[in-house]
Parts: structure tokens; sequence; C-alpha cells
């Protein structure tokens, strides 16, 4: 099938080089001429594990291209993924359709015969209704459908999720495009993928309400943590018991910093908008994001309480400061507000990440990116294993350190407390 991704962030990319590897011919497209040109070179603008070789692959097959025509792209398929940002409103809390609504004009005055019309990017319920209002003030209703086709990718995961999903949620009740959609992605149904088709009301609250569900999970264990802490309880053990009751599984109870990246932060205050639009009060999810906004507080206080609350001049270096690992991302990650605060405190901080650099902190006092984990952890009195990346995994203490021993903060609870007590170190984790 000819398919055209508009849009070339995660979503649009990693969805459009999958597609192409399972034999179809696919156009991304975005307006940025630069990213483009990037990628027509095999340059990848976001980290995110294997795709680079996929992308390689495919655009050397010419089963995968790279546009900034969408007129002409538009015209040339079949299937048209819209997969721009939704990112939440300067100053509010819902969702900033302006890039969906833009693209559904543009794509109205390029309908040239029956398209599929899909909405990949995460909207609020009743987009699909707005999109097909835009696009039915050009058309005939008749040579077009509109679905929404949620994505369900994990930043670090993303290729492996795409191949191997647990669900494929197609929003339609157009028989015509129902069964073409169940066509493209019958090579993910017959690997087990389950395959619902709703309607596309349904289909769009569906992301939300997990998205929602699985930041409710992450909140719910970090306040826990908060209890066994005080109570002189492991929170791994909690997680464990919990995780084996099937109703609940063990997924996202890891306890650790807030909830962070491109989805969740943004996701759960659109559902809130939408559900004041509708004159719902969804005080659970109101509740999770209040939590999540006061977590870093929360582990902020603790590193205060390990350095005895004298804060300035200290050493303290940050391994991994992206939300999370196996990815560049560093929307909302608590160390935007960890480092920031730290530093004016009069701390001297360096970080090490793997995916280097980060603009984020350029401009703060007294912050230092460094490129290995030993040159970062020089001189430290403080070590804060932030991310959980598996860079860090493994380390031998010991043979880092020269001269006085740090100690170490461990967010993530990688390592045991007894195996980095054995050799010399102050260990604190989270949850313990």
């Amino acid at each position: 099938m000819k398919l055209c991704m508009i849009g070339t962030g995660y979503v649009g990319l990693v969805s459009g080089v999958c597609f192409a590897d399972l034999g179809n011919e696919v156009t991304c497209v975005d307006k940025d001429i630069n990213k483009i040109n990037l990628l027509k070179r095999g340059k990848i603008p976001i980290y995110e594990p294997g795709l680079s070789e996929l992308v390689t692959k495919n655009y050397k097959n010419k089963r995968l291209n790279f546009s900034t025509d969408l007129k002409k792209s538009v015209k040339e398929s079949d299937i048209i993924f819209i997969c721009v940002g939704t990112p939440t409103k300067k100053g509010g809390s819902s969702a900033d359709l302006s890039q969906i609504f833009n693209v559904a004009k543009e794509i109205s005055l390029s309908i040239n015969k029956f398209k599929i019309i899909i909405t990949k990017s995460t909207v609020p319920v009743t987009t699909g209704d707005e999109i097909e209002k835009i696009l039915s003030k050009r058309n005939n209703r008749k040579k077009f459908s509109v679905v929404s086709n949620p994505e369900f990718l994990r930043e670090g995961e993303a290729i492996r999720d795409f191949i191997y999903p647990d669900r494929v949620v197609i929003g339609s009740n157009n028989k015509k495009a129902g069964k073409i959609l169940k066509n493209l992605y019958s090579p993910l149904i017959s690997k087990g993928a389950s395959y619902l088709q709703t309607s596309r009301r349904a289909a769009e609250l569906i992301k939300y309400a997990s998205n929602a569900f699985l930041a409710t999970k992450i909140t719910f264990i970090n306040e826990i943590a908060n209890l066994c802490e005080k109570t002189g309880i492991s929170v791994e053990d909690i997680s464990i018991g919990m995780g084996l009751d099937k109703r609940i599984g063990s997924r996202f109870l890891r306890a650790g910093p807030a909830y962070g990246g491109s989805c969740f932060p943004k996701d759960t205050k659109a559902i809130i908008s939408t559900a004041d639009k509708f004159k719902t009060n969804l005080s659970v999810i109101k509740s999770v994001i209040k939590s999540n906004e006061n977590r870093s507080k929360i582990l902020l206080d603790r590193i205060y309480q390990i350095l005895n609350r004298k804060v300035k001049n200290k050493k303290i270096t940050f391994l991994g400061v992206t939300f999370k690992a196996n990815t560049d991302d560093m929307r909302d990650s608590s160390s935007l507000k960890m480092i920031p605060s730290l530093s004016k405190k009069g701390a001297i901080i360096t970080y090490y990440d793997p995916t280097g650099h980060k603009k984020e902190f350029v401009k703060l006092k007294n912050v230092t990116n460094k490129t290995s984990i030993r040159e970062a952890v020089q001189g430290a009195d403080l070590v804060i294993i932030h991310t959980e990346w598996n860079d860090f995994k493994s380390l031998n203490f010991k043979n880092l350190v020269k001269g006085k021993k740090f100690t170490i903060y461990d967010m993530r609870n990688i390592y045991s407390s007894k195996k980095i007590s054995d050799q010399g170190f102050k260990y604190y984790s989270v949850g313990k």
C-alpha cells in the first residue's frame, strides 16, 4: 500500500519506517527541509535504538522516501497518517491542536480519490469529528474516511512496540476503511496482536485513558515508597507482592522519580481538560497530576537530608538526566527541576548522559557536562543515579574512585544496599 506519514517525530518516523519494512511504499513528510535532507542522508534527528539501521535499509530499497511536498505526497498515497505534535497549550492544560487542523486543511486541497485519513497523533475526543468537518468543506464525504488509530509506542522501545504490539486499535464505523486497515496491519495481527475496531471517539479516549492509568500506577507506587521509607519497609517487596496479582500486574510499579516524557504529563492534563469540557470530574487523575508534580520536591528534600542540609559548594554528579533510559528526551524530566534547584543553592554539578550534552542546562551556573562516567564522578560528594541506563547497572564504584569515597543516591534502585555498603560507600535508595 502507498502510505503518507505527515510529521517525522517519534510517532511518524518510527511508524513510517516500520510500515516500509513490512513492504509498503511510505513517504514521510515534514515542512522542516533540514530534517528531511538529514533523513535522506541517513541522519536520525531522534535517539531511538535500531531506527538508523531500518531507515538506511528501507531508503536504499526505495520503500521509504522523505519529502517536504505534502500535496504531492497526499495525492500519490492511499492512506494518510497525521503524526504531528499535540503539546499542551501555553498557559493552559488542554492539547494544542493547531498543527492537526492546519494539516487537515492542507490535506483537504489534495484529495483526488478515496483516502483514509488517520490521526496517529494523540488527540482529545471529538478531534476526528472536527477533522471531518474541515475535509467536508472542500470534498464529498464519500471520497474520504477519517479514522483514529492511536499509537502505543514507548520511547526507547518504539520499534519493538510497533512490530510486536499488544493491540491495534482502529476507530471507525466505515466498513471499507476497516477492511483496508485490517489488511494493512495483518502482519502484526498474525504475530499475536489483538485487533480492536471501535467507534472513532472510543479509540481517541482509549489512548488517553491508557496513559492516565499508567501514570496513576507510577504515582501510586511512588506514594507507597514514601510510606515505606517512614516504616522501614522495602518498596520492592511491595511491588513484587502486588505485581503477582494478575489483576494488577508488575509493570509500572517501580518507585523512582516523577514520570515525564512526551506523553504522560501532557496526556493526563489533556484528559482532565476534556472532562471539564464535558462537565465531568476526573478526581483520581487530578490527584495523580498533583502528586507527580510534588515528587521532585520530595526527592530533592531527600538529597538535602543526605547532605545534612549543607548543599553550598558540594560536588553533586547526576548519572543520566533524561526522563528514562534509551531516549534523548528531556521533556518533563525530573532533572529539569532538581539540577536548577541545587545550582541555585550553590552546588557544583556535573552530569553524564549517554545521549550527550543538554542545552537545557547551558545557562545554569556551575553545571557541567562530562563525556565519561569516570570523569563525571571524580571528586564528587554525592552521586545520583537518576536514569536507569544499562551503562550504570554494573558499575564498579571502587575502580571509579580516586581519593575520597562519595555517597550514592540510587533513585532507580539499581543496586543492592549490601553490595554497595560492602564496598565502603554510603548508599541511599528509594522506598527503603
